[in-house]
């Protein structure tokens, strides 16, 4: 009775451990195409029994995909021969191509995600690796050409489609052992400009995504970084947003301490009386570390002309300019803070240096910007007042530029 006993739990073990696949992973597996593979693991998913089954039913996906990318892909080869031997040239779907090579590689990295972990009995054992490399080897350069053909022919929401699996794929880690030696060239690119359409199509999460794999690339690292800035600021409404987005810009500054517009970012969003301390704060520190910093010097200028310290304002001020001598409004709030310790100064000759000084700042912006839109014209009109009187045919002259 007990040898008995015993064969009966050796079956019943048996008929577990060889159970077959669950009634929702067998209907998934029955179907003959990726749309409809797709749809019945959409609906079926949560009705599988266990990661194994998950796994399974996307490498199915795979499968089904690969068919069609195959297919073309030996359309392409049966071409290239009929070229050289001056035959007809059968159609190939582009379309279809690229749509199959996206939907293998998103089956693939949910196929993946899925194998990597514990199965019923708690184990991790993969079984489709193999995945990585066979959905590989026909994105480049199909994704990035046809990409570039669909953008150029007014069909974005496409090119991000097919951009997008190119940039993605290059990430992921899944595929970290495939050669990317090609991707080199153009992948910093083609991420940039997929972080682009996302943004335009409103897709912030994916934007953020694709521009942060363009920064790793030395060439295309500043545009996306100041795309990325001006993608998270365009984007900001509510008080949550603008909290969030100054992490962002602290995270951004940490890792890029002299990329000016990160710099430039993260002060404007420190302006209001309630928050000057922080930003002296962050413009010494700064300053400590980079002495010759143009933005950094020219707003702890401006923070001292907000505060009526001309003589303040003037020292960094002048020192922005000796860094940067291009910038009209600086050079007018230069001249401003001169002309206000012209008029301060007890000594005479003290007095005219200042506006001689004064006078050569707002002369050189309006070298720079002859349509006074820094406003350096009735600043300059009453320092030449001053240092020359009324009559004199400069001051006159510069009445005359005011206006």
């Amino acid at each position: 009775m007990k040898k008995m006993i015993m064969m009966a739990a050796m079956c019943m073990a048996s008929s577990f451990a060889f159970a077959g696949d669950s009634p929702a992973l067998k209907e998934i597996l029955k179907a003959k195409t990726y749309e409809e593979a797709a749809a019945l693991v959409k609906t079926n998913l949560s009705q599988l029994a266990d990661n194994a089954e998950k796994a399974k039913a996307y490498n199915h996906l795979v499968d089904l995909a690969m068919k069609t990318v195959d297919k073309e892909s030996t359309v392409i080869t049966e071409n290239q021969l009929q070229v050289q031997m001056g035959g007809k040239e059968k159609p190939l779907d582009t379309l279809a191509f690229c749509n199959g090579i996206v939907q293998s590689i998103d089956a693939a990295l949910e196929c993946n995600k899925y194998d990597q972990l514990p199965n019923a009995k708690g184990q991790v054992k993969p079984k489709f690796e193999k995945n990585a490399q066979r959905t590989w080897v026909n994105r480049y350069p199909i994704l990035i050409t046809y990409g570039d053909s669909k953008n150029q022919g007014g069909k974005p929401e496409l090119a991000l489609k097919f951009w997008g699996a190119y940039v993605k794929s290059y990430g992921d880690p899944f595929y970290a052992a495939q050669d990317k030696t090609k991707d080199a060239e153009y992948v910093g690119q083609i991420a940039y400009l997929a972080g682009r359409l996302a943004f335009e199509q409103k897709q912030y999460d994916l934007a953020d995504e694709y521009l942060e794999i363009a920064k790793k690339d030395d060439k295309w690292k500043k545009d996306a970084f100041n795309y990325q800035l001006y993608a998270k600021k365009s984007n900001l409404n509510t008080p949550a947003d603008t909290v969030k987005f100054i992490g962002d810009l602290k995270k951004f500054y940490e890792a890029e301490p002299e990329n000016d517009a990160v710099l430039e970012n993260l002060i404007a969003m420190y302006e209001g009386p309630d928050k000057k301390d922080q930003l002296t704060k962050l413009l010494d520190d700064h300053l400590a570390k980079y002495p010759n910093s143009y933005p950094a010097l020219a707003n702890k200028g401006l923070m001292a002309v907000n505060a009526n310290q001309a003589e303040e304002g003037a020292k960094w001020l002048r020192k922005a300019t000796d860094v940067k001598p291009d910038n009209a409004v600086v050079w007018t709030l230069l001249g401003a803070c001169l002309s206000v310790q012209g008029a301060n100064a007890t000594d005479a000759n003290q007095s005219k240096q200042f506006y001689q000084d004064a006078i050569a700042a707002f002369d050189k912006a309006k070298e720079l910007d002859p349509r006074n839109t820094a406003n350096w014209g009735y600043n300059r009109y009453q320092a030449y007042y001053a240092l020359y009187g009324a009559d004199d045919p400069k001051t006159q002259q510069a009445e005359a530029d005011s206006k």
